[in-house]
């Protein structure tokens, strides 16, 4: 009887060993010949995206500030950085997308998070001095290095989900297709590599859904922006939203940068609005799981923060502007608690973050210089998301925002009338704001999948200008959303 009993465990723990083994097998990280490093080549397609985007803006476009020269890069050398003046969306969204495909050139090269940040940096640093003749912008150098990595990482993970290298024929380049418009970068080196058709029975799969659950939902409905906090003076248009859980950060498996994040992003699809209305990412770069008490659930540790929020004016005519609002490089503490289940009905899990904003950004009131009329700056930022679930009924959110921005290299007392204002290098108007977003948001089950939203979006700004002529404004205005929800 013993002996069957120790062959009968030999025997469990035999096919447990195989199970594991053949689990091995199904991904890609795994594979030895699909994980080699290729630093040399990264920096080959860093410097190569630089010279490509070079070329197109100086011989497609014929962009001035494209036709540089060794004068003008030596010219960059010795002005040294200044502030910039171009758009919110350039400065605060477009640059850091760039970014992302200077890291994900290293990241689909092989290399790690961390050893794919310095190509973000490098490729930032090289087309700041040497791809324009416009003085190399320190704002500039921020955002693509720091928001370059938070955005990079997101897309390289996202772009794993489609991926799938057991596929072919049509399904295949769908797949192929969409994971190289989520991340162009790991795409290009699928196509240089052979792997984007090359046909796998082993190691095909680019994500454990066990180790990392993802849950992914998209809204589409209708938002209401009121023009001067104005109930009945706005404008209605719709809006595509797409929200990501990556990971469990209450889950003890793994613990590697970005091993959870939580990201969504806002498109407005027609009307007045920007394209990009919003774009929010959180981050863990570290974490400590812990149980404090039995029953509760706790998360410490640094994250890494991206938020954009931006918006033009919403009815014709009108001057006001409700928002812009950047924290593109921020860093800091953050905790997620999960309470004990209540009568398993009710979940409650708490979020809160203390971050170092190190560039961010606000609109102003009175800076309007070319293409810029808001403020940049540095200061922290204060979070709290509290979310509950009301199990099979649906759940309800509540976000709060807490922004400080300070503002210290002003323009005051330049003579604005005969300085080049390339070369003005502010930060806008000196002084410093206090943005506030306050969002409630119910979403009511249809059914296991589907889901009706409800939102609501209060923005309040206060702005204190330290230039004797200029007021200090208070601004407040909201949006509603009314939309239907799709969870996959």
């Amino acid at each position: 009887m013993k002996r069957l009993s120790v062959y009968l465990i030999l025997s469990l723990l035999m096919v447990s060993y195989i199970r594991a083994q053949q689990a091995d097998s199904l991904f890609a990280f795994n594979d030895s010949s699909q994980t080699i490093k290729r630093p040399w080549r990264s920096a080959f397609q860093t410097a190569g995206l630089n010279v490509g985007v070079w070329a197109f803006d100086r011989y497609a476009m014929n962009a001035d500030f494209a036709k540089i020269s060794l004068h003008s890069i030596w010219k960059n050398i010795k002005t040294g950085f200044v502030w910039d003046n171009d758009k919110f969306s350039t400065n605060l969204f477009a640059h850091p997308y760039h970014g992302n495909l200077y890291f994900n050139t290293a990241r689909s090269n092989g290399l790690s998070f961390w050893e794919s940040a310095p190509y973000s940096i490098a490729g930032s640093l090289m087309w700041e001095m040497c791809a324009e003749i416009e003085p190399p912008a320190i704002n500039d150098f921020i955002a693509t290095s720091i928001g370059g990595v938070a955005l990079g990482e997101v897309t390289h993970r996202l772009s794993s989900l489609v991926l799938d290298d057991s596929k072919y024929g049509s399904g295949r380049f769908f797949r192929e297709l969409l994971g190289t418009i989520i991340c162009p970068s790991r795409g290009l080196n699928r196509l240089i590599t052979g792997d984007a058709w090359k046909v796998r029975h082993q190691y095909y799969k680019h994500h454990d859904y066990e180790k990392l659950p993802v849950k992914f939902a998209a809204t589409i409905g209708d938002r209401y922006l009121a023009d001067d906090n104005n109930f009945f003076k706005g404008s209605n248009s719709p809006y595509v939203e797409f929200n990501v859980i990556y990971g469990d950060p209450l889950k003890e498996t793994t613990n590697l940068p970005f091993d959870y994040f939580n990201f969504s992003s806002t498109f407005n699809t027609i009307g007045t609005q920007p394209l990009i209305g919003s774009v929010n990412l959180a981050a863990k770069l570290f974490g400590k799981y812990l149980e404090p008490v039995p029953g509760h659930k706790m998360l410490i540790g640094i994250f890494q923060h991206f938020d954009f929020y931006d918006s033009e004016s919403v009815i014709s005519g009108s001057k006001n502007i409700p928002y812009k609002i950047s924290e593109a490089a921020a860093f800091g503490l953050g905790m997620i608690y999960q309470f004990p289940a209540k009568n398993k009905r009710v979940n409650i899990r708490q979020s809160s973050y203390l971050n170092a904003i190190l560039l961010g950004g606000s609109l102003t009131d009175y800076y309007n210089n070319i293409d810029r009329n808001y403020n940049m700056g540095s200061g922290y930022s204060i979070k709290s998301n509290t979310y509950i679930d009301f199990a099979k009924y649906g759940n309800f959110e509540l976000s709060l925002q807490h922004y400080r921005i300070f503002t210290w290299k002003g323009y005051e007392g330049k003579d604005l009338e005969n300085i080049d204002p390339l070369y003005l290098n502010a930060q806008g108007d000196k002084g410093n704001v206090q943005l506030t977003i306050i969002n409630p948001m119910m979403n009511v089950n249809l059914n296991s999948r589907i889901k009706i939203n409800f939102g609501l979006y209060y923005y309040l700004r206060h702005s204190k200008y330290s230039y004797y002529k200029y007021e200090d404004v208070s601004y407040e205005t909201f949006e509603t959303r009314l939309g239907l929800r799709y969870s996959f």
